[in-house]
């Protein structure tokens, strides 16, 4: 049988939508401010990478209210999860594959 890698996923090649998945994905709903906190960026900084994990269907997006301020949760899809399984299968194979060619040349 002829081996097949697993694929990278391309959103999940940025390091930043990563984390945000990974956090996610290890939670239900989390509010905004917590995962900026966590992930150390700006508020238009992670607004952008929502917006960009949440159009590739990796996330959904959850606006409401606490008391009578906005606030705005997150969580990773089925998909979402789905697909960072398989971005990190993809990542433990190449760094596999890499430890048995280092140990085949030294």
């Amino acid at each position: 049988m002829a081996y097949v890698p697993a694929k990278l996923d391309q959103v999940l090649l940025d390091p930043t939508r990563l984390s945000i998945v990974a956090l996610l994905a290890a939670s239900e709903w989390c509010e905004f401010a917590f995962v900026r906190d966590s992930v150390e960026l700006s508020d238009s900084a992670l607004s952008k990478q929502i917006s960009t994990l949440r159009t590739a269907e990796l996330i959904e997006v959850r606006k409401g209210y606490a008391g009578n301020r906005p606030k705005t949760w997150v969580r990773a899809t089925a998909e979402g999860c789905a697909r960072l399984d398989g971005h990190v299968r993809a990542l433990q194979d190449i760094a596999t594959r890499a430890a048995e060619r280092a140990g085949e040349s030294g």
